[in-house]
């Protein structure tokens, strides 16, 4: 049986804190809203893959974090996307560029049948809010300043149960450059 699968940036524990408090100031706002009880991210990828499919794939994701170097990630401002009733937290341009190159690494090299990719580097507090909501999250929230070192990237499962994704696996960055030039290597 295929089940979902995200591959995810997660920042830092005091910044998931931040954003969970976040989340719940703009409850107590607007009542219910989607990615309420998400836990904070920066979405990569979704998938769905069988158990046996699964663990090729982290064999996959585990190569691909090999030549990744660390980067520092600035979040600076916020913004929405109108059209689906998104707010969300945004990098900086430089950390938007590099949140880019690895978003695109894994989109590009990640070989999975029917992914939805993200391209759109952003940290969502909340989705599918009303216009009148969206316009109560940005008048609640003005500033944000928030710096973290990505060096990880997280696979989550959907738990159909509670509607929500769970930790799977976390690949952490090999910080080997060079692995990146050798390309068409026979094994």
């Amino acid at each position: 049986m295929e089940k979902l699968y995200s591959l995810v940036i997660h920042p830092s524990e005091e910044i998931l804190l931040l954003v969970k408090s976040m989340k719940d100031k703009l409850y107590s706002e607007v009542k219910w809203f989607n990615s309420r009880n998400s836990v904070g991210h920066i979405t990569i990828c979704e998938f769905k893959a069988t158990e046996t499919a699964i663990e090729t794939i982290k064999k996959q994701i585990k190569k691909l974090c090999d030549p990744l170097v660390p980067i520092d990630v600035h979040l600076n401002e916020f913004g929405s996307f109108p059209s689906n009733g998104a707010f969300f937290i945004a990098p900086d341009n430089d950390s938007k560029k590099d949140l880019k190159h690895i978003m695109k690494h894994f989109n590009k090299s990640l070989q999975v049948q029917d992914m939805k990719k993200s391209d759109n580097p952003h940290l969502s507090i909340a989705r599918r809010l009303s216009p009148e909501n969206l316009i109560k999250a940005n008048q609640l929230f003005t500033k944000i300043d928030l710096h973290f070192v990505c060096d990880s990237v997280v696979l989550r499962q959907f738990d159909e149960n509670v509607k929500q994704f769970f930790v799977v696996d976390t690949f952490v960055f090999g910080n080997n450059p060079k692995q990146q030039l050798v390309q068409g290597t026979l094994f």
